[in-house]
């Protein structure tokens, strides 16, 4: 298969979606709004007021547990143990996944003409990346809860993945990390339950993210219109089978065990937890969408990404 130029996607180059923008333009938009919606937050936030008494650290609907027999058993201080130890577990997994990201970025781009807005705008997503980690370890040491690194297996799967990973492979791995998250954190920054830290921590990350999204659909657009046959086949499965490791790491186990909680029926009550099923579908819809449209959800690869649970 040839591999197409940008100039290519500007004499008109189109996926189901319509014409392909240019790269250049598309970063030189992310740049300037990178110059105005940054944020510090070690500045920004209030680090040193102390937790509310008797609020939420993520919405009630978003903790894995919701509206299962558990649940409904449990007593509300033990429910806002469980969201402080869920919060601190997605911070650990978004670090995990925030280093994964800077390093498929910096493979990205090092081939590429070093002064493209389209590479100055991959290590500006790095600057913000750096932010974020710190701002989620940080947010972790705040409270009373460990680091909840994933498992052994999927921090070996993920140093595999980095290594062979197709460029529109680690863009879709991009996208699932970011938009998920995305989705309900856009549900935690303007609700008044939530204590005001973990609001301010996902308003920034939202407002920075959104910028991070739109780089990797569009370079995402252009690498299955563009990347060898095999390389968009292998993305499909690779992608599929990332949603596998993804779901599974989504809400750390040891949660359970640390606010009193039995692991086992814990585990057993979120699988069957309709409710669940559905937060995780919604939260993934728009993104899974996308791929649809953009010829990702194949063969073999759609089946995995069924078997996640992430697509309905």
């Amino acid at each position: 298969m040839t591999t197409l130029t940008d100039a290519d996607a500007v004499e008109g180059l189109r996926d189901a979606l319509g014409l392909l923008k240019d790269r250049e333009q598309v970063a030189e938009r992310l740049l300037a709004s990178s110059a105005k919606h940054s944020f510090d937050p070690d500045q920004e936030l209030d680090w040193d007021a102390p937790f509310e008494e008797g609020k939420w650290f993520w919405p009630p609907e978003l903790v894995s547990l919701y509206d299962t027999p558990l649940w409904r058993r449990m007593g509300e201080e033990q429910r806002i143990l469980l969201s402080q130890h869920e919060a601190a577990a997605l911070a650990s997994l978004g670090i995990w996944f925030e280093i994964i990201l800077m390093q498929l970025l910096v493979r990205h781009i090092y081939d590429k003409a070093a002064t493209s807005a389209h590479v100055r705008y991959a290590l500006t997503e790095i600057e913000d990346e750096c932010r974020h980690s710190k701002m989620f370890a940080r947010l972790i040491s705040h409270g009373d809860t460990p680091w909840y690194p994933v498992s052994r297996a999927h921090q070996n799967l993920g140093r595999v993945f980095k290594t062979i990973s197709t460029t529109p492979g680690s863009f879709t791995a991009t996208l699932l990390g970011e938009e998920v998250l995305d989705w309900m954190q856009r549900l935690t920054f303007p609700d008044e339950r939530v204590q005001p830290l973990v609001r301010g921590v996902t308003r920034i990350h939202v407002v920075e993210e959104a910028r991070h999204v739109r780089y990797a659909r569009e370079e995402l657009r252009r690498q299955m219109m563009t990347a060898p046959r095999w390389s968009q086949e292998f993305t499909r499965v690779t992608s599929g089978e990332f949603a596998r490791v993804f779901s599974v790491a989504f809400v750390n186990p040891e949660v359970y065990t640390n606010v009193g909680l039995d692991r086992r029926e814990a585990m057993a009550q979120v699988r069957a937890s309709g409710h669940r099923r559905e937060i995780m579908q919604t939260g993934s819809k728009r993104l899974t969408d996308f791929l649809d449209d953009i010829g990702v959800l194949r063969g073999v690869g759609r089946r995995l990404w069924r078997s996640s649970g992430l697509l309905a």
